[in-house]
């Protein structure tokens, strides 16, 4: 006759045998451990994939800095060469005007 406390061969409890020996562990259980153990390592590739994009980034950025203050000279030409041609022409003409119109009246005055 067979005991009632006898147990499949693949179920042992977690308390381990009937008779206190070491633990079993189900197919469940160790397919489980492994899977676990995968999804470690590989969120570790990530963290350190995500450590050396940070770096990266960094360097990236310094490098940009570096050109600040070329970016500042040439933003400066740009602003001095998109001055209106035409209103600087007008300018002088207005001014060439004024001095003609002086000298005019000197002439006038004699």
């Amino acid at each position: 006759m067979a005991s009632s406390t006898s147990r499949p061969a693949g179920l042992a409890s977690a308390n381990g045998n009937a008779a206190g020996g070491p633990v079993e562990r189900t197919y469940f259980e160790q397919q489980r451990e492994m899977l676990v153990g995968e999804i470690a390592q590989s969120l570790e590739h990530v963290l350190q994939n995500i450590n050396r994009l940070n770096r990266t980034l960094e360097e990236v950025i310094a490098v940009g800095n570096e050109f600040s203050p070329v970016e500042a000279l040439w933003s400066q030409f740009e602003n001095v060469m998109a001055k209106d041609p035409n209103a600087a022409s007008e300018e002088q003409d207005n001014e060439d005007e004024t001095e003609e119109g002086e000298t005019m009246m000197k002439q006038e005055d004699k």
